[in-house]
């Protein structure tokens, strides 16, 4: 009875909530990673040809997703090609960007908008109120503008590290939002409509309400972006990035210039960014400063923190959740948003690491022996102690 808990007596230490959970579910996150360990080895046991078969089909349900809609996954209160067009598929586009400065270089972008904006506003002004240049034309200026403020950001900043580099994208986002509300020349305050939208393919019209043109669209910019960071990231200059994200000191003592380094992924990254720009504006056909505030930057972050910073399959999951789950559940109301705010916490306390973190490259050593060798005495006469069958110096 001296054992029991009585009213009035302190409570035993246990562990905190947090750990406690973890120890429930534990076993099945556990569980859950060796399958898909599973999974992906028999995956890599497939001949190639039956490989790309399967990648094949899955792009072909992807392309047809707007058409097929699915039951389980389509949104009863939102058109589910316009949040596909609109929504999801900039949103992986602006991941897959953001990722190479915050996962694959471990730079902190806090303004990565100003990036996104910077694309927008150009195919704007280039396209259709200052200028009325094709679309075809419109996209690469924008992508050029978007690398170019990229470097003349990076260039004075990249000196920076941590907290204080965040600083200054947080201001870099806040200052272009200003900038484009401040002057006539760029729309002020009521932006700009009309923005010009890319030329008719075949029977494939980009309309405004065209939303399953603007997907496939977006879809094949997925596609290729993808396909392109893939081979940097496998190149010279994605295993420097990773050695400035696992450690610059030491990379910069191994001979890596960092800093050239940076700038190129401060670069590529807005490039990416400027291009997801372009589809937005051309799709919502209009942009005003209202569309590119700070916590739209941080959705930006989130959905690459979520997915799991430097591995692309986890950045694009993640950007898909981040867009597409306060659309799901817009029945909720106003309220969804907590609950996708509570979904973020509870996922980031579960799973740290991201949904699909990058995989640690490393080679495994030799398991230790179960039982050393047993230790021998140095006995007298043994030649180890006296030399001579060691080559020891005999006198002379």
């Amino acid at each position: 009875m001296s054992d029991q808990y009585r009213p009035g007596d302190d409570l035993p230490p246990g562990p905190p909530p947090t750990a406690a959970a973890k120890l429930v579910f534990g076993e099945r996150m556990a569980a859950a990673a060796a399958s898909r360990r599973q999974f992906f080895a028999k995956w890599h046991t497939l001949p190639k040809p039956a490989r790309w078969a399967i990648g094949a089909l899955g792009m072909a349900f992807l392309y047809f997703l707007p058409v097929v809609e699915p039951p389980i996954i389509t949104t009863p209160d939102t058109n589910f090609a316009s949040l596909l067009a609109g929504s999801v598929v900039v949103y992986v586009i602006v991941a897959l960007g953001l990722n190479v400065v915050v996962g694959m270089a471990g730079l902190l972008d806090l303004g990565y908008v100003g990036f996104y904006a910077v694309g927008a506003y150009t195919v704007a002004v280039v396209g259709s109120a200052h200028a009325n240049l094709p679309w075809l034309l419109c996209l690469p200026i924008a992508v050029a503008v978007s690398m170019l403020s990229g470097v003349l950001l990076g260039a004075p900043t990249l000196r920076l590290r941590g907290d204080y580099l965040a600083i200054v994208t947080l201001g870099f986002g806040e200052i272009i939002r200003l900038l484009a509300e401040r002057f006539d020349w760029l729309g002020a305050k009521q932006g700009f409509s009309g923005i010009k939208a890319p030329p008719k393919i075949g029977p494939i019209e980009f309309g405004v309400l065209d939303s399953k043109s603007y997907y496939w669209l977006g879809l094949t910019m997925v596609v290729i972006i993808y396909i392109l960071l893939s081979r940097i990231e496998r190149s010279r200059v994605g295993r420097a990035w990773t050695a400035i994200r696992e450690d610059e000191d030491a990379a910069e003592l191994m001979g890596v210039p960092t800093f050239k380094f940076k700038l190129w992924a401060f670069a590529i990254g807005a490039g990416v960014g400027g291009m997801a720009g372009v589809l937005y504006a051309s799709k919502q056909n209009y942009v005003a400063p209202d569309s590119f505030q700070l916590k739209v930057s941080i959705l930006f972050l989130a959905a690459v923190v979520l997915g799991g910073p430097g591995n692309m399959p986890g950045v694009v999951i993640g950007a898909v959740v981040v867009s597409y789950l306060p659309e799901r559940f817009r029945f909720l109301d106003t309220s969804r948003y907590m609950w996708f705010g509570v979904a973020l916490v509870v996922m980031m306390i579960f799973r740290p690491q991201g949904l699909w973190p990058r995989r640690q490259h490393g080679r495994r050593g030799e398991p230790p022996a179960a039982d050393p060798p047993p230790f021998e005495d140095v006995k007298e006469g043994d030649p180890d102690l006296e030399g001579g069958a060691h080559g020891a110096a005999t006198p002379a």
